[in-house]
Order: structure tokens, then sequence, then C-alpha cells
């Protein structure tokens, strides 16, 4: 059966194309991908993000759980509010989910995790919870909107009680305080994103997520939907669960070794399989693809390479470069000259590293 946010009629309501996205009727576009997404590049979108899954960690044993359940290393989180990037990984090192894990404090932790994993991902967390006799309790009673773009911080900020306006203003990336709205909601405000572009994710009281909604829209910002999301969170190299991840894949060969921390002395699920592929090799690498010649990169493509075959994963026509970008998991070692195979046709691709785009702009070599 079809999941829908509390935001579904308000979506229709605004014109929006309805796709099953996980098993969610979530929009795709409101009229154009492209305009959507040149608006969060320029000034600010929003995007309904309330099929997203938000766990609470809770029991005085709650800050060892997370050393052992992700990869990354909640040790470094001292502040209440501070949040990481992480991965949760089975015993072979393969990604089960990526999620960002929230400090509130040493009797509390608060993860978000994906939508389209929620069940997998709460019945792993759940199981492994037991042996630190740490409470998990999914919360459903939320909706989640994020705004992103140049202007969306002072955008939230504008709708938030005057004496939480600077405070929440000074977050720092990867930071979340609570709030409360000039109408009197509590919000949880957290200073991510998916998009490349600075903004918040706003959790809020389900019952009040409508009209968060539409006073975001009354203060100018724009709806947008999963299509310039993809394409947002393409340029700027983030990894989607489920097509440039997933079980079978190591973050090594996502190009997500940045997230694991081989502290010592926490063994976290999945190292010995990290520290035994990092020993051999790691066999394959995710890498970045601009095509110059027209035509657009799509998942499932056959990349050629000197050291045997590779496949594009996440592809699509950049709208801020104006040409095909894609990340693609070839095998490691030099490559060669880069083709993909389009229709039968050889086509030459040139490596690059992402970002394709940061903070609106193309980087270097795009």
């Amino acid at each position: 059966m079809t999941q829908k946010t509390i935001l579904n009629d308000t979506h229709r309501a605004l014109g929006a194309k309805m796709v099953d996205f996980g098993g969610w009727d979530m929009p795709i576009h409101y009229g154009s991908q492209i305009d959507e997404h040149h608006g969060v590049r320029q000034d600010a979108g929003m995007f309904d993000v309330s099929h997203m899954t938000v766990v609470d960690l809770t029991g005085p044993r709650v800050r060892e759980f997370p050393r052992q359940l992700v990869a990354n290393s909640v040790d470094k989180l001292k502040v209440p509010g501070k949040a990481l990037y992480t991965a949760m990984l089975n015993e072979q090192g393969g990604v089960i989910d990526d999620l960002i894990v929230y400090y509130m404090g040493e009797t509390f932790f608060r993860l978000v995790v994906n939508a389209a994993t929620r069940d997998k991902d709460l019945a792993w967390i759940a199981g492994q919870a037991k042996a630190f006799d740490v409470t998990v309790t999914e919360r459903p009673e939320y909706g989640m909107v994020a705004v992103q773009g140049p202007n969306a911080r002072d955008k939230v900020l504008g709708l938030l009680r005057e004496e939480d306006r600077a405070r929440i203003g000074k977050l720092g990336r990867f930071a979340a305080g609570e709030a409360t709205t000039t109408e009197g909601v509590p919000v949880f405000v957290a200073r991510t994103g998916y998009t490349g572009e600075d903004g918040f994710e706003v959790i809020v009281p389900e019952a009040q997520t409508v009209a968060f909604w539409n006073a975001l829209l009354a203060a100018g910002v724009k709806p947008a939907g999963l299509g310039a999301r993809d394409t947002l969170r393409l340029e700027a190299g983030m990894n989607l669960y489920g097509q440039d991840m997933d079980e079978t894949v190591t973050p090594y060969e996502a190009a997500l070794g940045w997230t694991i921390a081989l502290d010592e002395g926490r063994n976290f699920i999945g190292r010995g399989a990290l520290e035994t592929q990092m020993a051999a090799g790691v066999p394959r690498q995710l890498v970045g693809l601009v095509m110059d010649e027209k035509g657009v990169l799509r998942h499932g493509q056959k990349v050629l390479t000197a050291n045997g075959e590779g496949e594009v994963l996440s592809g699509t026509f950049s709208p801020t470069l104006g040409k095909a970008i894609a990340f693609a998991r070839i095998p490691s070692g030099e490559p060669g000259a880069v083709r993909v195979d389009i229709r039968g046709r050889e086509v030459p691709v040139r490596l690059v590293k992402f970002p394709f785009v940061r903070e609106g702009k193309a980087q270097p070599g795009m």
C-alpha cells in the first residue's frame, strides 16, 4: 500500500506530478524540474522530506550503542545538537544505510534514516540495541521540510520567534537546535541538507507541518520535487542509497572512506571486513564522469576502462553545468581513456573529482 505524507494534498493542490518513491506517493516536480533546480541554486526551495524516518535512542548506555552501530565515531560529538554523517554496516562491511546521527545528550541520540530502508533499518537498530538496553523509538508524529539555497536560512529564521533567531542563525554546519515558530510551534532545526547548498532541515509536529509549509510558501520559498532533489544532490557529489551503494558495497567502494573512523578500541560492526579489504586492496572505485558530447548518462550504462568494465550508477543532465554527469563504479587502478557504451556507441567521458558543483558554481575542470 502506497504511503502518503501529511503534505500529500498540499502537493496536489500546487499542481505536483506525483510518483511512487520507495512506496511513498511523492512529488517529482510542480511544473518544471529545471526551474526548481535553479531556484534552489539561486534563491531558496523547499522539499517535503516527511517520508524520512526519525528514530530516537534513549537510555543510560546510549553513547556506547552508536559507537558499535555506525562506522564514523560519535566520540567526535561532544556538544548537544552536533551531528555527523555516517553509515550502518553489516558484518561484511556492506552499507545497510547511510544516516545522520545527532547527539542530544548523554542519554539521548537521534537518527534520521532513509525512507525506502525504514523497515530493515528499524529491525537492525532494534536488534543491535538489545545488548545495550537502549530504547529505540520511531517518531512518525513528525513531518520534515528541507529548505535549501543561498537565501534558505534567512527564510526559515524569519518564521522563528525573535528570541530564537540569533541562536539558530549561529548554528554551524551539521548542528541542530530546538526553537519555536512565531505561531508557537516547537521545531527541531538542523543545518544539514542534500543539495550542496546551505539551508536547514526542519522537523515539525505533523499536525503543524502543512501550516509551516504554507508559511514558507508565503515567504517566497518555492516548492521543489524529487527530480530537482536528484540533480542537485548528484551535482553536489552525494550518494543515493540503493543506487550508488547498498549492502554489497563497502564505504571504500562508494567514495565514503571519509565517513569511516578506525579509532583505537572501537570495534564497530563491519570493521574487520573493512580492514581486510584495505589490506588486500579495494577492488572497485566510485568516480565522477562528465560527458562533453550531447546526450545523457543514465543508470546501467556500461563503462569501458583499461582495467575492465564498470557501470554508471547515477547519471543525469546537469542543469548547472549544461552537460551530462554521472557517478560510476569501475575497477580500481589507472583507468586510461574511459568510454561509456550508449546504445552501442562508445562515447568518450572525462573522469573528474566531485562535487561537480559547489555553492552554485561549477568546480574547476568541469
